[in-house]
């Protein structure tokens, strides 16, 4: 299970594309090499050893099929939560705070982002480094640059991954990670390593394998660049009225928080945040289960994972790691099982809604078609599809 790392088709969109046509994906796998390694030299590498670095590069048929058979967050909310947070992961987390101490204090004052947020992190991507992927990333970035389905997004990886190499920091023969080729405890890709790596233990190189201050640092920063705001929340549970305008959640919809206040918006425990502050009400159960406050820096997430469901977890697991009480199950209304899901997404789909495949699963689209027609007859417009919904489609 993967927070950095799952989302390789999300983060390594930020790879650059410009070289991506220059060698053609497909055809000989030999010939095949040979065209990245004269990309490499186009770039400024040095030719002998873009080819030593490349050439014990093989074709891995268990990336492929780890490529193919990728899980979908299905579950919702409190069943997804309660799986991955675990009386041993806050242990686990609560002592990792106390060990790296120092580190966490450097992260919070140099980008300002909660310890409880890394720690988050770190056990989702690979409990706290124990599970860090046994595949080969230099085998795993060919083969998925050679494969022609998404060769843009993984070449780039490949050129940074040199880069890597050059500097002492990557052996292609026993650097492992991920299948799609993010590397270490937080599962970070090459190119993303060589813009955001920090060297946090001082000994010279970013080793995000073997040292926790390099991959926390690291993670760290990235954060920082995709957007997080320095010291500013990212996620609270609330309490809303009865009488709330349910038609006013989801993330469509932003407030200030002063204003939310002014609707009846209170925090579970203690007080919202600055009132200045954007915030979204996200009730990822409808309107009887979880309530959540969405501050900006709980977007950032999405630049990392597009399951909402995975990222809500994520995001509330750093509250729990920083003292939160167990969030507020609620009586939510029954949801729809896969089938049913199916027969809903054909449904929205045959009343002119754009759900993208009919696939069973409660993705943006389908949740953004379930709040319009539950608008429509005149259900509360919480974006939770349930029975009566199906029913009275």
């Amino acid at each position: 299970m993967r927070f950095f790392g799952a989302i390789a088709a999300t983060i390594i969109g930020f790879a650059g594309a410009a070289s991506a046509q220059e060698v053609p994906c497909g055809g000989g796998f030999a010939a095949f090499k040979d065209g990245l390694v004269a990309e490499a030299v186009s770039l400024g590498h040095d030719e002998a050893t873009a080819r030593r670095f490349l050439s014990s590069a093989t074709q891995a048929q268990s990336v492929l099929k780890a490529d193919q058979r990728q899980g979908i967050f299905q579950d919702p909310f409190i069943t997804f939560s309660r799986k991955l947070i675990s009386q041993n992961r806050l242990d686990k987390g609560r002592q990792m705070s106390e060990r790296y101490d120092s580190v966490f204090d450097r992260i919070e004052q140099e980008f300002g982002i909660s310890r409880g947020v890394l720690l988050a992190f770190w056990a989702f991507e690979t409990d706290f480094g124990a599970f860090q992927g046994d595949f080969n990333t230099l085998n795993a970035l060919v083969t998925l640059a050679h494969d022609c389905r998404r060769p843009e997004i993984f070449r780039p990886q490949i050129f940074a991954a040199l880069s890597l190499y050059e500097h002492g920091d990557f052996d292609p023969a026993t650097t492992t990670g991920a299948w799609a080729g993010e590397i270490g405890m937080v599962q970070m890709l090459p190119k993303d390593i060589l813009e955001n790596g920090v060297d946090g233990d001082g000994d010279g190189h970013v080793m995000l394998k073997t040292s926790a201050p390099d991959a926390l640092m690291s993670g760290a920063k990235m954060l920082s660049h995709l957007g997080w705001r320095y010291g500013e929340p990212w996620l609270q549970e609330i309490r809303l009225p009865e009488d709330f305008d349910w038609s006013l959640t989801g993330l469509q919809t932003e407030m200030s928080v002063a204003d939310w206040e002014q609707l009846g918006v209170r925090a579970r425990e203690g007080q919202l945040d600055d009132g200045r502050l954007m915030a979204s009400i996200l009730l990822p159960q409808g309107k009887d289960g979880p309530q959540f406050l969405a501050y900006p820096n709980f977007r950032v997430y999405f630049e990392w994972n597009q399951s909402f469901t995975y990222v809500l977890t994520a995001a509330y697991f750093g509250t729990r790691l920083m003292g939160a009480p167990v969030y507020d199950a609620g009586n939510p209304q029954p949801g729809l099982d896969g089938p049913q899901m199916k027969e809903l997404q054909r449904k929205l789909a045959a009343h002119g809604h754009d759900v993208g495949e009919i696939d069973g699963i409660l993705g943006a689209g389908t949740r953004a078609a379930v709040r319009v027609m539950q608008q429509e007859v005149g259900l509360p417009v919480d974006g939770w599809p349930t029975p009566a919904l199906l029913s009275r489609l």
